[in-house]
């Protein structure tokens, strides 16, 4: 469970994949001052991870951001990765890292992706104790996969702090979507562009959003 050290620390969960997340979870940190970490993390042989990204594009990156606890080969599902890579995740080995400021904690993709045969990405969730800033993007079938995704926080009680829209804005569907799952819109990120350090922090110092 979270120690009073994570007061302002948050969980960042998306409706699906390239929701944007690690964009989010980068002003964040930067909005919060705080510390970001990737539990588990898939893909590395086709790129950097998310956690480097972050490191880039939030100021004094490396001392901020804390290494995987499980970094996977193949853009997989995690269960169907770890199992690539013969290893097999476990819930016991996720404890929130020790830090001194607020924590931002990206998931790897949406809520009910599997882990291991036995865990979930909201088993994980539970375990860490923190609430949720749920991102979205505007796409046919979002609206769905947003109020999808918050009823199923719901029925497992999990504190919610609110969404973040990214990308193009869309009043109707945000005002849908806040009208019918009860849940404070935080804000939206527009397109920043080439994003980089400079970009985010701009944002983060601008965007007025309470947490």
């Amino acid at each position: 469970m979270a120690h009073s050290v994570h007061e302002r620390s948050v969980i960042v969960a998306g409706i699906g994949t390239e929701v944007g997340k690690t964009v989010v979870s980068a002003i964040l940190c930067e909005l919060l001052g705080g510390h970001y970490w990737k539990p588990i993390a898939s893909g590395a042989d086709d790129g950097p991870a998310e956690s480097v990204s972050v490191a880039r594009l939030v100021r004094n990156g490396v001392d901020r951001v804390f290494s995987e606890r499980y970094l996977l080969r193949k853009s997989l599902s995690p269960h169907a990765a770890a199992a690539i890579d013969g290893v097999e995740v476990s819930l016991d080995e996720f404890t929130l890292p020790i830090c001194e400021k607020p924590l931002v904690v990206e998931l790897a993709g949406g809520l009910m992706v599997p882990l291991s045969d036995t865990a979930t990405n909201v088993d994980l969730i539970r375990r860490l104790g923190l609430p949720v800033v749920v991102v979205s993007r505007h796409y046919l079938g979002s609206i769905n996969h947003t109020l999808l995704t918050l009823e199923a926080l719901r029925y497992y009680e999990i504190p919610v702090r609110g969404i973040i829209f990214n990308g193009d804005e869309l009043p109707d569907s945000e005002r849908i979507i806040s009208q019918l799952s009860d849940v404070h819109i935080i804000g939206r990120v527009p397109d920043l562009g080439d994003v980089s350090a400079e970009r985010v922090g701009e944002f983060a110092q601008s965007c007025g959003w309470g947490l």
